[in-house]
């Protein structure tokens, strides 16, 4: 996993700095998010690093699927990709343009897994506070998972808080069993 993102790292860098450049950040994230799902979808990742398809056949039909999402840096940027046979690194490059893009911008997003449906005024007080304590703008999706049992989960990038009744029954099994 780790010599995914570094080999990502460069391309990301690089295409950060073109759109902050351009003053694209949210086409070019649009469409980094866009490739990536591509390329892992089954019928397109079973195609990636066959030997039997043509480096040009798989970039055109790449950019084909991604149609009016990319310009013309966009589809170079899938062809130089496919050349270099690092189209497997999308997912890796979208996910850390995103996290370049939310520290220029000097904002986060954050998922909160609760136990039960956290209601609209809840999520505006937790995003109140969490953009507090991370001094940053956060953007707030909120999920429910029966299995937490009770509390939630917060991740914002690498923070994770982790105040749900599972994990707190996991601590004091764990300290029991010392």
């Amino acid at each position: 996993m780790a010599e995914i993102r570094t080999l990502a790292r460069p391309y990301a860098d690089a295409v950060f700095e073109l759109a902050s450049k351009a003053g694209r950040l949210a086409d070019w994230g649009e469409a980094l998010q866009a490739l990536a799902t591509i390329v892992a979808h089954p019928d397109v990742s079973r195609l990636v690093g066959n030997p039997r398809v043509d480096d040009d056949q798989l970039a055109n039909a790449i950019i084909g699927i991604a149609g009016d999402r990319l310009d013309d840096a966009g589809r170079n940027f899938v062809r130089l990709l496919s050349e270099k046979g690092r189209l497997t690194l999308l997912p890796a490059i979208a996910e850390q343009f995103a996290a370049l893009r939310a520290a220029a911008e000097n904002s986060v997003e954050v998922t909160v897994t609760a136990a039960a449906e956290i209601s609209e005024s809840q999520q505006q007080a937790l995003t109140k506070a969490l953009e507090q304590r991370l001094s940053r703008q956060v953007s707030l999706t909120a999920e429910t998972d029966a299995e937490l049992i009770g509390g939630a989960v917060i991740r914002a990038g690498d923070l994770v808080i982790d105040g749900s009744l599972r994990a707190q029954l996991a601590r004091l099994e764990q300290s029991l069993a010392h």
